[in-house]
């Protein structure tokens, strides 16, 4: 189970982080900025996935 929670949060992440960088190329978000916005939308991402997982397992 884990093992395909795994590659399924690696994919949701690769995808979120090209949305991310597409997001920061069209509202010209400036390059010292986007570390700041990729790492809070990423600590976000992990803590949601997760818990999700944590629900999975237990329910």
């Amino acid at each position: 189970m884990f093992f395909f929670f795994g590659i399924f949060a690696s994919f949701i992440l690769f995808t979120i982080n090209s949305m991310t960088n597409a997001l920061c190329l069209q509202k010209e978000i400036p390059e010292e900025r986007q570390p700041k916005v990729f790492r809070t939308i990423n600590v976000l991402l992990t803590i949601l996935l997760t818990s999700t997982y944590v629900k999975i397992i237990f329910t």
